[in-house]
């Protein structure tokens, strides 16, 4: 695992998940891909984990796609093989991109996201894969793909469909628009609001410990098991929307015209 992405502490039973990219607000780069799933991974089987807290040191917890990325991906989706957020491993319903979110379901202790700053496009949708967020009021947040030409592909519209109506959901997506902390609450993507969220996130997880963890462990896997129905058929569903947009005019136009701080000429669909 990468330690210029991502930290592991573990005290009395609570592991402290940190991305630790902090001159780039924790954005996502084919090194931080890796050490998240690697992160996840490792949670999986290590001994006295009973609860997990997902964060991000300085001033945010993730603001999305690292823009290098972005502009790799208008250029035609050629990236780096290694750590390509496209990658499929055999015995997966995700490929790398969504098992960064995915991994903390698949953890078997909860996973509480602690979430300040920002939390944009990849961002949000990392905090959705937690089991519970708890989130700065001020915090920036986005289902930001389609602002870049693109559709949420990290698992965002399978986690949107649990957590707000369809209509909410839609919205969010369609217009790639920024909301505040306060109203991620009211629309139920936080399960609570704080002025330090990492400080309650750490209380919330020291109670949850000091359960019986084979009964939290069972919990999770009871709920798990009638939240995630569908889960791998949306998310390849997820993967050919996004792979029949990369690389095409409108998607390129999206991102060259955020750059060339001009309005976008954008084709009508064939």
């Amino acid at each position: 695992m990468s330690e210029d992405r991502i930290s592991i502490t573990i005290t009395d039973g609570v592991a402290d998940v940190r991305m630790t990219r902090t001159d780039k607000r924790n954005a996502l780069d084919n090194a931080m891909f890796m050490a998240l799933a690697e992160a996840g991974e490792r949670l999986k089987n290590e001994p006295g984990v009973r609860v997990a807290v997902l964060s991000g040191a300085g001033a945010s917890f993730c603001a999305g796609l690292d823009l290098g990325s972005m502009t790799q991906l208008a250029g035609g989706g050629e990236r780096p093989a290694e750590g390509n957020p496209g990658e499929m491993k055999e015995g997966r319903i995700t490929h790398l991109g969504q098992q960064v979110a995915w991994v903390w379901q698949e953890v078997p202790v909860p996973v509480i996201a602690a979430v300040h700053g920002h939390a944009l496009g990849g961002g949000i949708q990392l905090a959705l894969g937690a089991d519970i967020r708890i989130v700065h009021p001020d915090t920036q947040m986005s289902v930001r793909e389609v602002f870049w030409g693109l559709v949420p592909d990290m698992t965002g519209t399978f986690f949107l469909s649990q957590l707000v109506g369809a209509d909410v959901a839609k919205e969010l997506v369609f217009t790639a628009r920024i909301f505040d902390g306060r109203e991620a609450k009211a629309l139920g993507l936080a399960t609570k609001l704080s002025d330090n969220p990492f400080d309650d996130a750490m209380l919330l997880a020291r109670e949850i410990a000091g359960r019986s963890p084979d009964a939290v462990r069972a919990a999770k896997q009871l709920m798990n098991g009638l939240y995630h129905q569908g889960a791998a058929e949306q998310f390849a569903a997820e993967r050919a929307g996004i792979g029949s947009l990369i690389g095409r005019h409108n998607q390129k136009e999206s991102v060259m015209s955020y750059f060339e701080k001009r309005s976008p000429n954008f084709a009508d669909p064939s």
